[in-house]
């Protein structure tokens, strides 16, 4: 098949490598002048377990696959990666029984390495930690994202894929069995292909409003969650990645690190109406209130403001989280045609287990 990815993130770069490597000719259009300069490049690079989704959903079963994919292309491409371990921590009995549940919903996706924890046992892992119990996740890592996108790119381009930068898509007609697409940019072109993959991630429900032949009922809606992070001064003071018990529309304020060592903290939850980066100082007051339940001595005035991402939900504040929504030939009856939406967390995880879902859907 002649195949059009459009998006240049994560996933969209592990779809068109997962399609190039199955001998299709494949061509991936990105809106930016580089890979990952969306969603992909704003996350906090962590590689999840697994634990927190119902069973059979698409979240579960592609994070499950997806990590262990992710740590085996790791290995073999050199991608710089390190699996610190997480710990999931409660601070009252209510979130004891949370993180219970999550601990049997783990087991229940088939997630490997978690173990309940009392607080002594934590103690001795994390000194600084105060809770009543935790999860130890021993899956759970950090990886270099860029580092990993540059790789899929390179995958990519020696199977004879290619990557087309500032190409805009601006409308998608049905053509027979195949499609007619027209890119926009400095070089607007209308080309024909087979098949067509949604991965624009924020983009994905405007660009399937794009596509003409496809029932616009059936675009979902998007709503905003904007997540800040904010750097720490000072030595780290914790070697795992520590998270709350979760909070609505997210997994609540915890630490995260870098390869090199940084200790930042985040994502919160921002409901917002439109794209927007800026990172509010004053919010660094919640996060003090919120980081200070697990680490009582936090210092005074060491956080800064660092860097915020928006995650693409289809559910909005107070609604249940929605699954993953990968709409193809088999559900809407066009054939040739994948449509990618709420790839929020754990996308960057499932990214590659999602491409080879996608390469079914494409190929059946």
């Amino acid at each position: 098949m002649d195949v059009l990815v459009i998006g240049a993130g994560v996933v969209g770069l592990a779809i068109a490598r997962a399609l190039s490597q199955r001998g299709h000719a494949v061509i991936v259009a990105e809106t930016t002048g580089g890979i990952g300069n969306g969603i992909s490049s704003r996350n906090s690079e962590v590689v999840h377990g697994g634990m927190y989704y119902p069973k059979g959903s698409l979240k579960a079963r592609h994070c499950v696959a997806g990590r262990r994919m992710l740590y085996a292309f790791c290995e073999s491409h050199g991608v710089p990666f390190r699996k610190c371990g997480k710990l999931i921590v409660a601070t009252n009995e209510r979130e004891e029984a949370k993180i219970a549940g999550i601990y049997q919903q783990g087991l229940t996706n088939g997630v490997e390495g978690l173990v309940m924890l009392n607080a002594r046992e934590v103690q001795a892992l994390e000194p600084a930690l105060a809770c009543s119990a935790a999860i130890l996740s021993t899956e759970t890592g950090i990886v270099d994202t860029h580092a990993l996108m540059v790789a899929l790119q390179g995958d990519l381009e020696a199977a004879g894929g290619v990557v087309a930068f500032n190409a805009p898509l601006e409308q998608v007609s049905r053509r027979g069995s195949g499609w007619d697409v027209h890119i926009g940019g400095a070089e607007p072109a209308t080309l024909s292909f087979d098949a067509l993959v949604n991965a624009a991630g924020l983009g994905a429900q405007a660009l399937a409003r794009a596509v003409d032949a496809y029932p616009q009922e059936r675009v979902p809606p998007l709503f905003l969650a904007k997540g800040n992070y904010f750097g720490c001064a000072g030595k780290p003071v914790f070697s795992h990645l520590i998270y709350p018990a979760p909070v609505d529309g997210g997994l609540g304020t915890h630490v995260t690190l870098d390869l090199a060592g940084r200790l930042r903290f985040g994502p919160d939850v921002e409901w917002v109406e439109s794209e927007d980066y800026v990172v509010d100082p004053h919010r660094a007051e919640s996060f003090v209130a919120s980081i200070r339940r697990y680490w009582p001595s936090l210092p005074d005035d060491v956080l800064v403001p660092d860097y915020s991402g928006i995650r693409p939900k289809l559910t909005g504040p107070g609604e249940p989280a929605a699954d993953f929504l990968i709409d193809g030939p088999q559900e809407h009856g066009l054939s040739g045609l994948v449509q990618l939406f709420g790839i929020e967390s754990p996308g960057f995880t499932s990214s590659l287990s999602i491409a080879e879902d996608v390469v079914k859907r494409l190929e059946a």
